[in-house]
């Protein structure tokens, strides 16, 4: 059996000599333009409906949640989505290495104030970088 093995291994390698990698035309037909995330709408459409859904009321299935920004009462503090963006929290993962501390202000701002949330004490880059952990969460 080993030496079938070897021999179809063997009689492979001229095909694998041969071959190239595939390659795009340009960097731009692989991974698209690369937009700037600037607007909190951006970031949300962008990196959090995938999971939170486009109209903020969350998800659940394949054993986990994602909970609705819709009527949440823990938005009413934003200290605490912007913790949980940095840091993650269950199954979501953080973010503090990702999202620079304009587009977690943001971010954070549209969410407090959509999905029929009414939070308007706006949240500043500076209010987010006095959050930010000396370490990132996964050096933790």
């Amino acid at each position: 059996m080993r030496k079938i093995l070897f021999l179809s291994v063997l009689a492979s390698l001229p095909l694998l000599a041969t071959s190239h990698p595939a390659r795009a035309d340009s960097a731009s037909a692989v991974v698209g333009e690369v937009q700037p995330l600037n607007t909190g709408e951006d970031v949300y459409r962008h990196v959090c409906q995938g999971c939170h859904m486009p109209d903020g009321k969350g998800a659940t299935g394949a054993g986990a949640q994602f909970p609705a920004f819709a009527g949440n009462a823990k938005l009413q503090s934003s200290a605490y989505p912007v913790y949980v963006i940095m840091n993650g929290y269950g199954g979501m993962p953080w973010f503090s290495g990702t999202l620079k501390d304009d587009q977690i202000a943001n971010v954070v701002n549209y969410i407090r104030t959509h999905f029929g949330n009414h939070y308007t004490d706006a949240i500043t880059p500076a209010d987010v970088a006095a959050q930010r952990p000396a370490t990132s969460p996964q050096e933790q």
